[in-house]
């Protein structure tokens, strides 16, 4: 078994910030594309519980921790009330929401990749189910919302990019038999870090080789047409 980075009432603890914040976007989208506070519950849950869940019924670990804590289940549920009454306000500290959820990302990466492992996965796989469980959520977000996900657009900054570094450093951590907390603490501070200067200098994949500026983007609208 591999060590915690945390124990696992704090672990626990961040586990719920992670989930809040990550229920704070889904339900932000909701509000923007006027849900009703049905669909903003829904798309808090979604976005705040998806990439666990997919992570969790590939290894076998089922019940799922979202149906087994009702922490889990009821924190999403909260950020989708606040975000309900509140809005406004809380559209205004969109960067300190940002900024968390690069936590987030960080945290959810690593340790689900380490969780994957535990249930004798491969390296490579186990490295993939971190990205999953880090980015599953905002992918289910994107797609109820009729949305491109956000993490295969081009205008938009590094996301999945600094949870594929972070899960990296874990399989190789474990790989080496050198993961410990202090390591793993590593590999979530890489990811968040990465995150935050993808924001700041608006970092962002590149597009296909040679491509010619000729080439008309494609209208959104005319797209779902």
């Amino acid at each position: 078994m591999l060590q915690q980075l945390f124990t696992p009432s704090v672990q626990h603890t961040l586990d719920l910030i992670g989930i809040f914040v990550f229920a704070i976007s889904g339900a932000l989208l909701a509000v923007r594309k006027n849900f009703d506070v049905f669909g903003i519950a829904v798309l808090a849950e979604v976005t705040a519980l998806g990439g666990g869940l997919f992570r969790d019924l590939i290894i076998g670990a089922v019940p799922p921790a979202a149906f087994t804590d009702l922490g889990y289940f009821l924190t999403p549920l909260l950020a989708a009330l606040l975000v309900f009454f509140l809005h406004p306000q809380v559209e205004r500290i969109q960067t300190g929401v940002n900024v968390f959820d690069a936590a987030g990302l960080g945290l959810f990466c690593v340790s689900g990749t380490t969780k994957a492992y535990e249930y004798g996965l491969g390296l490579t796989a186990s490295a993939a189910l971190g990205l999953a469980t880090a980015v599953g959520g905002g992918v289910l977000r994107d797609v109820l919302a009729n949305e491109v996900p956000s993490l295969l657009r081009w205008d938009r900054d590094l996301y999945a990019v600094p949870a594929m570094v972070g899960a990296t450093m874990v399989v190789l951590c474990i790989r080496f038999d050198a993961l410990t907390p202090v390591t793993s603490g590593i590999a979530v501070v890489t990811a968040f870090v990465l995150r935050l200067l993808a924001m700041r200098f608006h970092w962002r994949a590149p597009r296909a080789w040679n491509r010619r500026s000729t080439v008309r983007e494609e209208d959104p609208a005319k797209a779902t047409a």
